[in-house]
């Protein structure tokens, strides 16, 4: 199986768990239909519906993938769909919660779209996740939530200390390209976690020293 690269997307406060699989977004499959149905019983809801619609039971198995996905017990191998999927197992929902979750959806593949049309950008999108989680020991995603941001761009609500680690994550990472000459997605995924790390170990150390974290809640843009 391929490296599995797996985050939380927000759906109404909600978490949906998916990975990269084959170059493709894979979205855990209870997940959606605990949120369109607020069943107590995931699997028992599956299970009715295969029983209702004769021809998803017939297609399960190649809708459905067992991912590795990480959980609050560690990485299990979790149901997945991908869009096109979770789009046949949504019609086998009656519920009036399918229609936003189509349309989010529908972005999720318009940015996969975008990246195909333009392989880089999906390329950079890949490197700043792995700097930063690398660099701070989260995600971009998971930064902005703990700024409590939304649309906001997360470098205009950093402050000093965040903005020079994030820079020098940058910086290390494209010096590591230029050095070695990197080509392909797996050797430019590799030098962003280095040039993160190294930017990640930098903040440690004056953590150590400050005896607090850098990584803040605090929104910089508030205290000016």
């Amino acid at each position: 199986m391929d490296q599995i690269s797996t985050k939380i997307a927000l759906f109404k406060g909600k978490q949906i768990r998916k990975t990269i699989h084959n170059n493709e977004w894979w979205f855990v499959v209870a997940d959606i239909i605990q949120i369109l149905t607020e069943t107590p019983n995931v699997k028992d809801y599956i299970r009715k519906m295969r029983d209702r619609d004769e021809e998803i039971s017939k297609g399960w198995g190649q809708i459905v993938t067992p991912l590795s996905i990480e959980t609050a017990g560690g990485v299990q191998q979790l149901n997945c769909a991908t869009a096109e999927g979770i789009f046949r197992i949504i019609q086998s929902i009656p519920s009036p919660k399918a229609e936003p979750f189509k349309r989010w959806l529908a972005k999720v593949g318009y940015e996969r779209v975008q990246e195909i049309e333009d392989p880089e950008l999906g390329t950079k999108r890949t490197r700043a996740l792995y700097k930063a989680k690398a660099t701070f020991g989260v995600t971009p995603g998971e930064y902005k939530k703990l700024k409590g941001l939304k649309r906001e761009n997360l470098r205009d609500h950093m402050d000093d200390f965040e903005l020079i680690f994030t820079m020098l994550g940058e910086r290390s990472t494209t010096e590591i390209h230029r050095t070695e000459n990197s080509k392909g997605v797996p050797k430019l995924k590799h030098d962003a976690e280095i040039g993160g790390r190294i930017a990640g170990n930098a903040r440690k150390e004056l953590e150590s020293h400050l005896g607090r974290s850098i990584v803040t809640k605090k929104n910089f843009k508030l205290l000016k």
